[in-house]
């Protein structure tokens, strides 16, 4: 673990196996397939998803990868896992972005940046409470959270997606209230809460849950406006979980299964009267901000989930590209095979270019002074992929063949009476041994075409907003006034100069608009790592 002397302007990061060892100081009660789990961090279920947090950990301390995956956050002077931090300008979204990627092409999904989308939403959202208050209580408040939060190098679970119950019904309509977390106590200590979120990425193997509400509340539903902190093992917190990835499949026979040592976990979390102390509570009952937390979270997320993806898009493309070689196919000569190569290219790097353009016109929030992807860019490159992502596999499929779910079992390779006969048939190109092609078919497979392929299907499509919401963000945000004036203009209808006609809504900051077409804090983005580089 690095340690900090007196003065040291670095925050106390730690490695994987830090981490790991950390889990140890919590007892969250944890259940998953029925069975009470004794030690999270020793749980054959749950290692695949404390390897890939772990991950998220060793980068952040090695040499070659760390200018991108820390940080210097300028309030406190000391460098962060970026994970953790506070986005200071538009290069820093270009950074975040480009971390994710990069952590995601190593581990399917890195998991960890849910914590940085949280803590920038929430400190934007706390500001914008002071500065109507008059006060500077939130701020702080926060702020000494987010210093303990950083100072210690901690995992964060995003505990925001409510059970939800009727969902024809408002929260305070509810016949079962337990079906969205909200306060059924306040006393001079803090505040006690109850309730059940439903969707919470990592619940197991985090140090700590940030409750958020979930949809925008109306003075109805005051109690159900709370944003805290809680330790993943407070009592009263019960956990039941799905287990991380294929843990336990067969591991003494064939190559490993990317998903049994990389994964992901989730979990319900039920919150039975949790006493939450003051100092750890940011919204308590201020109905009228609930919205710009979950959709300061929302569009923060939506600009990481494009990231996220396009490591998995990586990860597709090269598995695609060795699948043809080991086919004895080359994809230069055969455009039945390089076309199809070409649109998994451009829809994985279509997206990922909506991110970029959505930290190149980042917006400073006028509260915080903090910056947030553009919001149309960020939610078109969230939508693109959760209704691409089903594209993405069968382009897969459609460069690889069908030997990637026919192929025998791994068993039969070690068959004494079958193993030498397939090794012998099975094999395509003669330069690409048997075992090689075998080993890059059950990748695909495993990514693709398997429980944990359908798994990254579905949380493309619904994690951080389904495509309903993501739309009704373009619609919000989109400029159409700007466009209608455009046409109004070259039709010369006059209208311009009415003084009558309404002013134009929904300006996009940094272009066309009174802001002009740059904005402050474009910071320079860092040399990327070897692993992204074109001659990688």
């Amino acid at each position: 673990m690095v340690t900090n002397a007196a003065g040291s302007d670095r925050s106390k990061l730690m490695n994987g196996q830090d981490y790991r060892d950390s889990l140890r100081k919590y007892k969250p009660t944890v259940y998953v397939d029925g069975r009470l789990i004794e030690s999270v961090v020793d749980a054959l279920s749950l290692q695949p998803g404390i390897n890939a947090l772990a991950v998220t950990y060793d980068f952040a301390l090695d040499p070659a990868r760390a200018p991108l995956m820390t940080a210097r956050q300028s309030v406190s002077g000391k460098t962060v896992n970026r994970m953790l931090h506070i986005d200071e300008s538009a290069g820093d979204l270009l950074n975040k972005l480009e971390a994710v990627r990069i952590l995601c092409q190593e581990t399917g999904c890195a998991q960890r940046y849910l914590a940085h989308d949280a803590l920038n939403g929430i400190g934007q959202a706390v500001a914008r409470i002071d500065d109507a208050k008059g006060s500077t209580e939130y701020r702080a408040k926060f702020a000494a959270y987010l210093q303990h939060v950083q100072d210690e190098d901690l995992t964060l679970g995003i505990a925001m997606t409510d059970a939800k119950g009727d969902r024809s019904k408002r929260p305070n309509q509810q016949l079962n209230r337990d079906v969205y977390v909200h306060i059924v106590e306040r006393n001079g200590q803090g505040i006690v809460i109850s309730g059940t979120k439903a969707i919470v990425t990592a619940a197991p193997y985090v140090h700590e849950f940030l409750v958020m509400p979930s949809r925008n509340m109306q003075e109805a539903d005051a109690q159900f406006a709370v944003c805290c902190a809680v330790p993943v093992d407070a009592p009263g917190i019960t956990i039941v979980s799905r287990p991380a990835g294929r843990p336990g499949e067969k591991p003494e026979h064939g190559s490993p299964l990317f998903s049994r040592r990389y994964g992901q976990a989730t979990g319900v979390v039920i919150l039975d009267k949790v006493f939450v102390p003051w100092e750890r509570v940011f919204v308590a009952g201020e109905w009228e901000f609930s919205g710009d937390v979950t959709y300061n979270y929302a569009t923060h997320h939506r600009h990481s989930c494009i990231a996220a993806r396009a490591g998995f898009g990586d990860l597709l493309i090269g598995a695609g590209a060795l699948m043809c070689e080991a086919n004895g196919l080359d994809p230069d000569r055969k455009a039945s095979l390089r076309d199809p190569m070409v649109e998994l290219i451009k829809i994985t790097e279509g997206f990922y270019a909506c991110g970029v353009a959505a930290s190149v016109y980042a917006v400073q929030d006028p509260y915080s002074k903090s910056f947030m992807p553009e919001p149309v860019f960020a939610n078109i490159g969230k939508l693109l992929l959760s209704t691409q992502i089903y594209d993405m596999h069968r382009l897969a499929h459609e460069v690889s063949g069908g030997l990637i779910v026919a192929l025998p079992g791994p068993d039969e390779d070690h068959n004494p009476a079958t193993a030498a006969t397939l090794a012998e048939v099975l094999r395509a190109n003669p330069d690409v041994p048997y075992d090689k092609r075998i080993e890059v078919a059950r990748f695909i497979e495993d990514l693709t075409a398997s429980y944990q392929g359908g798994w990254y299907s579905l949380i493309s499509l619904h994690g951080g907003g389904s495509p309903s919401a993501l739309k009704q963000e373009i619609w919000r945000n989109y400029p159409l006034g700007d466009k209608v004036d455009l046409v109004e203009r070259l039709l010369d209808r006059g209208v311009l100069t009415d003084d009558n006609r309404p002013i134009t809504r929904n300006k996009q900051p940094g272009r066309c608009c009174d802001a002009g077409c740059s904005q402050p804090g474009q910071a320079v983005m860092v040399p990327l790592p070897i692993s992204r580089k074109a001659d990688a």
